[in-house]
Protein backbone atom coordinates (compact mmCIF):
# COMPACT_ATOMS: atom_id res chain seq x y z
CA UNK A 1 0.00 0.00 0.00
CA UNK A 2 1.81 3.44 -0.95
CA UNK A 3 1.88 6.50 1.72
CA UNK A 4 -0.66 9.01 0.11
CA UNK A 5 0.89 12.36 1.38
CA UNK A 6 -1.14 14.77 -1.73
CA UNK A 7 -4.11 14.33 -3.36
CA UNK A 8 -3.16 16.60 -6.53
CA UNK A 9 -5.68 18.44 -8.90
CA UNK A 10 -4.88 18.92 -12.62
CA UNK A 11 -6.80 20.27 -15.56
CA UNK A 12 -6.27 18.71 -19.35
CA UNK A 13 -5.46 21.36 -21.11
CA UNK A 14 -8.12 21.32 -23.14
CA UNK A 15 -10.97 23.60 -24.76
CA UNK A 16 -14.07 24.22 -22.10
CA UNK A 17 -17.10 22.66 -23.50
CA UNK A 18 -15.35 19.87 -25.13
CA UNK A 19 -15.57 16.51 -24.18
CA UNK A 20 -12.84 13.75 -23.72
CA UNK A 21 -12.52 10.84 -21.93
CA UNK A 22 -10.04 8.45 -19.95
CA UNK A 23 -9.34 6.37 -23.08
CA UNK A 24 -8.57 9.67 -24.95
CA UNK A 25 -5.83 10.76 -22.11
CA UNK A 26 -4.57 7.32 -22.11
CA UNK A 27 -3.71 7.43 -26.26
CA UNK A 28 -2.53 10.85 -26.10
CA UNK A 29 -0.10 10.12 -22.62
CA UNK A 30 1.10 7.41 -24.76
CA UNK A 31 1.71 9.45 -27.86
CA UNK A 32 4.37 11.09 -25.37
CA UNK A 33 6.08 8.03 -24.52
CA UNK A 34 4.62 7.28 -21.15
CA UNK A 35 3.04 3.85 -20.46
CA UNK A 36 -0.33 4.90 -20.07
CA UNK A 37 -2.83 7.64 -18.39
CA UNK A 38 -0.65 9.38 -15.33
CA UNK A 39 -4.09 10.39 -13.63
CA UNK A 40 -5.90 8.19 -11.21
CA UNK A 41 -9.05 9.49 -11.78
CA UNK A 42 -10.67 11.67 -14.17
CA UNK A 43 -14.16 13.79 -14.33
CA UNK A 44 -16.02 14.46 -16.85
CA UNK A 45 -18.15 17.31 -18.72
CA UNK A 46 -21.23 15.59 -17.41
CA UNK A 47 -19.59 14.81 -13.89
CA UNK A 48 -18.90 11.04 -14.75
CA UNK A 49 -15.68 9.71 -12.50
CA UNK A 50 -13.64 7.31 -15.01
CA UNK A 51 -10.76 5.55 -13.69
CA UNK A 52 -7.45 6.02 -15.20
CA UNK A 53 -4.52 4.30 -13.85
CA UNK A 54 -4.95 2.50 -10.77
CA UNK A 55 -4.71 4.12 -7.40
CA UNK A 56 -2.45 1.37 -5.93
CA UNK A 57 -0.24 2.14 -8.96
CA UNK A 58 2.22 5.10 -8.91
CA UNK A 59 1.05 7.71 -11.31
CA UNK A 60 2.64 9.95 -13.61
CA UNK A 61 1.10 14.03 -12.85
CA UNK A 62 3.65 15.68 -10.73
CA UNK A 63 6.99 15.42 -11.63
CA UNK A 64 9.05 14.18 -7.92
CA UNK A 65 5.86 13.86 -6.24
CA UNK A 66 3.57 10.96 -8.15
CA UNK A 67 5.21 7.68 -5.34
CA UNK A 68 3.13 9.72 -2.54
CA UNK A 69 0.04 11.21 -4.49
CA UNK A 70 -3.32 10.39 -6.40
CA UNK A 71 -3.70 12.65 -9.47
CA UNK A 72 -7.11 13.83 -10.68
CA UNK A 73 -7.47 15.58 -13.54
CA UNK A 74 -10.83 17.64 -14.52
CA UNK A 75 -11.69 17.81 -18.58
CA UNK A 76 -11.08 21.63 -19.16
CA UNK A 77 -8.87 24.15 -17.89
CA UNK A 78 -8.75 26.38 -21.37
CA UNK A 79 -10.78 28.91 -22.77
CA UNK A 80 -12.10 29.47 -26.18
CA UNK A 81 -8.60 31.75 -26.90
CA UNK A 82 -6.78 28.57 -24.95
CA UNK A 83 -6.09 30.58 -21.86
CA UNK A 84 -6.30 29.03 -18.67
CA UNK A 85 -9.66 29.18 -17.15
CA UNK A 86 -11.68 27.81 -14.35
CA UNK A 87 -14.10 25.70 -17.02
CA UNK A 88 -15.10 23.44 -14.41
CA UNK A 89 -18.98 22.65 -15.15
CA UNK A 90 -21.50 22.85 -11.65
CA UNK A 91 -21.51 18.35 -12.16
CA UNK A 92 -18.13 18.52 -12.71
CA UNK A 93 -17.71 20.50 -9.31
CA UNK A 94 -20.06 18.31 -7.00
CA UNK A 95 -18.31 15.18 -8.46
CA UNK A 96 -14.68 16.31 -7.50
CA UNK A 97 -15.71 17.48 -4.00
CA UNK A 98 -17.55 13.85 -3.54
CA UNK A 99 -14.21 12.30 -4.38
CA UNK A 100 -12.24 14.29 -2.58
CA UNK A 101 -13.89 13.17 0.72
CA UNK A 102 -13.87 9.77 -0.70
CA UNK A 103 -10.23 9.92 -0.80
CA UNK A 104 -9.68 11.83 2.27
CA UNK A 105 -11.89 9.33 4.28
CA UNK A 106 -8.93 6.99 2.50
CA UNK A 107 -6.11 9.19 3.20
CA UNK A 108 -7.00 11.53 5.93
CA UNK A 109 -3.41 12.87 6.15
CA UNK A 110 -3.42 13.60 2.77
CA UNK A 111 -3.40 17.25 1.20
CA UNK A 112 -5.37 18.07 -1.49
CA UNK A 113 -2.69 20.73 -3.81
CA UNK A 114 -3.60 22.11 -7.55
CA UNK A 115 -0.28 21.09 -9.65
CA UNK A 116 0.66 24.51 -9.97
CA UNK A 117 1.37 24.51 -6.00
CA UNK A 118 4.25 22.11 -6.94
CA UNK A 119 6.07 24.95 -8.64
CA UNK A 120 9.65 25.97 -7.45
CA UNK A 121 9.35 28.85 -4.33
CA UNK A 122 11.58 30.87 -6.83
CA UNK A 123 11.98 33.62 -3.78
CA UNK A 124 12.74 31.34 -1.09
CA UNK A 125 9.90 32.97 1.41
CA UNK A 126 8.30 29.64 1.80
CA UNK A 127 5.19 30.38 -0.46
CA UNK A 128 4.50 29.79 -3.94
CA UNK A 129 2.98 32.38 -5.34
CA UNK A 130 1.13 33.58 -8.43
CA UNK A 131 4.32 34.72 -10.11
CA UNK A 132 6.10 31.48 -9.76
CA UNK A 133 3.69 29.08 -11.06
CA UNK A 134 5.04 26.73 -13.72
CA UNK A 135 1.65 26.17 -14.63
CA UNK A 136 -1.72 27.23 -14.56
CA UNK A 137 -2.96 23.75 -13.63
CA UNK A 138 -5.65 23.61 -12.31
CA UNK A 139 -6.60 27.22 -13.22
CA UNK A 140 -8.04 27.76 -9.75
CA UNK A 141 -6.50 27.57 -6.13
CA UNK A 142 -6.95 23.74 -4.96
CA UNK A 143 -5.36 24.65 -1.73
CA UNK A 144 -8.05 26.99 -1.05
CA UNK A 145 -11.40 26.29 -2.04
CA UNK A 146 -10.74 22.36 -0.45
CA UNK A 147 -8.84 23.14 2.69
CA UNK A 148 -11.58 22.11 5.15
CA UNK A 149 -12.11 18.64 3.38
Amino acid sequence: MRKIKHIVIHCTATVEGKSFSASDIDRWHKERGWKGIGYHYIIGLDGTIEEGRAENKIGAHVKRHNRHSVGIAYIGGLNKRLSPKDTRTRKQKRALKELLITLKRKYPQAIILGHRDFSEDLNRNGIIEPFEFSKACPCFDARKEYRNL
